[in-house]
């Protein structure tokens, strides 16, 4: 029903709304800017859009985040906040089923918190200082998606594992990462990566309250995908992260340089060409309707660089985040990685369902910078390695292994060498059975299982019961991870933390089991593609 309900259409559907008729209260929570009060469902208690920093509107727009007005009384926070403001088409449909379409507006800096108890532990329960605690950061590269989807619900990870799950609501796109640093003076100054500075805000909340939540604000994982993968990667690269999370995971998701600030500051003064200001009128752009902002933001054409994402701005973010080597603020942070087995296979190849040769052959060259027997040697690779495979999946599989598989490959081999503390990568080839098989292992299908949301989920994941043997494998190993910064746990084989002579890989599927570098052959391969398309550009 929720499902159809925001299948619907239009900004707003009444399934954004969280049904709380019959639910119990939860007690009150002190936090440092007043009391606040949720509910609790299947035995959790629920807080949805508790604020952790004031408005981005006005004054506030553009700028950092700015501390809570305190309240008085108890502030009831059952029902989700406003998502950042973004582009309003969403993902795919199977996907899409559980966005909740709530409205978006610049009061967007909230999070969602799922817990199993409440107050500060008691040492004498075996407890310590509290649950672990796991903040995720929701996927849409650093332009769209929200924290309040229902994929992204922390009910049952909290309840199966014991620990407390934190979603994260903050400033995207134009309002997000607009680099204005360079231009205003010194009133500007800070307007660099706000939408980064949000989720640094967040981590200083948890720090400061999260124990009265029952969880821990010394064991602290963030964890996302895709887009939130970047930002995970992003954060271990800010001084002011440093200390705030001590273990992360990043989901075929992984950012490893940022915009300069030059080629920032040239889309934010076509920006605001393309709105008629000049330097002088920055002020101008905190009075403006934030539509108008965003209207100009996503009309065509669009403007290249625009508030892509993070910038190397030399202050928020002073270094790439992992180029040439992993960054030192996080070097002892333990760090999970890792990608799924055909990550296109959500939006790519259109139907039929099996590529001709041609069709193949034409993706394939694309790698290889047009060079059809280099393309017909890898073609032939996949096929020996993989007896039997389709050419759709030669393409899938191999554009996957090329792009966020790389990645992921190319994060443990700098963590593994930074020698300061583990890695940790793994490969998911679990297959949806929705559509006849058409999207294979998707992007965004291991989101799911590490939440234990296979039901919620179920038009990405069918309705199987084999999802759940790696439903609960996945949610316990996430959860092993976040509680000790090793992932092994009874449900799965030993892991090993990774390095570069064996390259242990878990792969996660239908077979769990450690893989010792699966792919060696497909990956120097592509590796040497690559390596020699920087040679030939670097010598133009």
């Amino acid at each position: 029903m929720a499902a159809a309900g925001l299948l619907a259409g239009g900004r707003f559907s009444p399934a954004a709304a969280q049904d709380v008729r019959g639910l119990a209260n939860t007690a009150a929570v002190d936090t440092t800017a007043g009391r606040v009060r949720g509910v609790v469902r299947f035995g959790v208690n629920q807080f949805y859009g508790v604020p952790y920093a004031g408005s981005t509107a006005g004054a506030n727009r553009f700028m950092p985040p700015t501390k809570l007005t305190p309240w008085t009384g108890v502030r009831d926070t059952v029902q989700v906040k406003e998502r950042a403001p973004q582009d309003p088409d969403g993902p795919i449909s199977e996907v899409f089923a559980m966005d909740r379409r709530e409205p978006m507006g610049e009061d967007c800096l909230s999070v969602n918190v799922y817990t199993p108890g409440l107050g500060r532990a008691n040492p004498s329960t075996g407890l310590g200082a509290g649950r672990p605690v796991m903040v995720w950061l929701h996927g849409g590269g650093f332009s769209g998606g929200s924290g309040n989807w229902l994929l992204y619900d922390g009910t049952n990870l909290a309840r199966k594992e014991d620990v407390v799950v934190v979603g994260v609501n903050h400033r995207l796109n134009l309002f997000g990462f607009l680099h204005l640093a360079d231009i205003g003076g010194e009133k500007w100054a800070n307007s660099s990566n706000v939408g980064m500075q949000d989720i640094v805000a967040v981590l200083a909340w948890i720090k400061d309250n999260i124990a009265n939540f029952g969880g821990n604000p010394n064991n602290v994982t963030v964890f996302g995908q895709s887009g939130g993968g970047g930002k995970v990667s992003t954060l271990m690269a800010m001084p002011s992260a440093k200390g705030l999370f001590h273990r992360a995971i990043a989901m075929s998701g992984s950012a490893f340089r940022g915009q300069t600030r030059d080629a920032a500051t040239r889309a934010t003064e076509q920006f605001l060409a393309r709105l008629g200001l000049n330097r002088n009128q920055l002020d101008q752009l905190q009075q403006m309707p934030w539509e108008k902002l965003q209207a100009a933001y996503f009309s065509e054409p669009r403007i290249q660089g625009l508030a892509g994402g993070p910038v190397t701005d030399g202050k928020s973010l002073p270094r790439d985040q992992w180029s040439p080597t992993a960054p030192e603020y996080s070097a002892d942070v333990p760090f999970m990685m890792g990608s799924t087995e055909t990550e296109d296979g959500w939006n790519d190849p259109p139907p039929p369902l099996e590529m001709s040769d041609t069709e193949m052959m034409t993706r394939v060259r694309r790698i290889v910078r047009d060079d059809a027997a280099r393309a017909n040697e890898l073609v032939q690779l996949y096929r020996k390695t993989r007896p039997g495979i389709s050419n759709t999946d030669v393409w899938l599989i191999m554009n996957s292994d090329n792009t966020r598989r790389a990645n992921a490959q190319s994060l443990a081999e700098l963590k593994a060498a930074q020698g300061k503390a583990p890695a940790f990568l793994y490969y998911f080839n679990w297959r949806s059975p929705v559509h006849n098989g058409q999207m294979k292992s998707y992007h965004t299908l291991d989101i799911p299982f590490a939440f234990y949301n296979v039901d919620v989920a179920s038009s990405m994941t069918g309705s199987g019961n084999d999802r759940y043997a790696l439903a609960h494998a996945m949610s316990a190993t996430y959860a092993a991870f976040a509680r000790t910064g090793n992932p092994n746990n009874p449900a799965i084989p030993n892991w090993p933390a990774f390095n570069t002579q064996s390259y242990p890989t878990m792969v996660l599927g239908n077979d769990i089991r450690v893989a010792n570098d699966p792919n060696r052959e497909e990956r120097m391969a592509l590796k040497a593609v690559r390596e020699g398309a920087r040679t030939t550009t670097s010598s133009l």
